[in-house]
């Protein structure tokens, strides 16, 4: 309307700004606590998606199948074998020696249909074994809060020690690293996850985001000692008792729980290309037995890890 050159003039003349009557938004300047977006997409972070589109707002079921962040420390380039000390891991949660034998069951992630069917043959034969001297650990790498809740799905531990490895730490001196397509998605195992019953990934994340507990019982497990049997370890909280802590401390452990948060996709429900094993280890601390598994619906032999060690 405005737009031909003698009425520019004319307004300019009555002291008037060529868009004076211009009454669309005018589009906010960038200042130092508001940049603006590289793309016209991107959010308030730069990285050109929108904030919507993150990770942390998917369902925790499907983040469990993103490429996880990496161990703290490096993956070892093998499995130990039969005559090899059994690793120590860096945070020294599996203990060896003193003249019992132990069974180390590395899961897969919770709510896993072959995960439970490992636990729950690793649960049987610490019940049958128990005044024999066998000690039988479960490592999971899902969270504290999601693991309990897993095995209180179960019926419990029992007699099975479980150690909550989050970050993944003591799989990785025991050798296990991340799985490939193949791993996953090879014939024999799609066919058995079609005949497994025991998929509890969603009652448990729903459970979970139902309560809006995640982070509390995550927290109160390392300040209270959490579920009878259950340690968690790789994020710097650790239930073992340790005396009364200062507020100092136990906020440095919320902000390295926030950091690891925010490190990529949640391990709350650990992650589904997690590599697993099974190692039997003597009295002694030395390994007398191991595999790790093929695919991710090899359970293992529990009969052979036990026959290793006279059980």
């Amino acid at each position: 309307m405005f737009s031909n050159l003698t009425t520019k003039l004319a307004m300019r003349k009555a002291g008037l700004s060529s868009d004076a009557l211009n009454f669309s938004p005018k589009p906010s300047k960038p200042t130092k606590d508001n940049p603006a977006p590289t793309d016209g997409v991107g959010g308030s972070d730069g990285s050109g998606w929108p904030a919507w589109m993150s990770t942390k707002n998917l369902p925790l079921t499907a983040q469990a199948w993103l490429s996880p962040a990496p161990p703290p420390v490096p993956v070892a380039a093998g499995c130990p074998g039969p005559g090899d000390l059994a690793p120590l891991d860096r945070d020294r949660q599996l203990e060896f020696g003193g003249g019992r034998p132990v069974i180390v069951l590395f899961m897969r992630c919770v709510g896993c249909a072959f995960a439970q069917k490992s636990f729950l043959a690793l649960r049987t034969l610490a019940a049958k074994k128990q005044g024999g001297g066998l000690r039988c650990v479960a490592v999971s790498h899902s969270s504290a809060a999601a693991t309990r809740k897993w095995t209180d799905m179960l019926g419990g531990s029992w007699n099975v020690e479980v150690v909550v490895d989050e970050d993944r730490a003591i799989y990785a001196a025991w050798g296990l690293g991340v799985g490939n397509l193949w791993y996953m998605f090879n014939p024999t195992t799609q066919v058995q996850g079609w005949k497994e019953k025991g998929w509890l990934g969603i009652k448990v994340a729903d459970a979970i985001q139902r309560t809006g507990e995640a982070d509390r019982l995550t927290s109160a497990a390392a300040r209270d000692g959490g579920s009878a049997g259950v340690k968690r370890t790789g994020t710097g909280l650790s239930t073992r008792r340790q005396g009364s802590r200062s507020g100092g401390a136990r906020e440095s452990e919320a902000e390295n729980e926030a950091d690891a948060a925010a490190a990529g996709p949640s391990t709350i429900m650990g992650n589904k290309w997690q590599q697993t094993g099974l190692f039997a280890v003597d009295g002694r601390g030395t390994v007398v037995w191991g595999t790790k598994a093929l695919r991710a619906d090899d359970t293992m032999d529990l009969d052979a890890a036990a026959a290793a060690l006279g059980f």
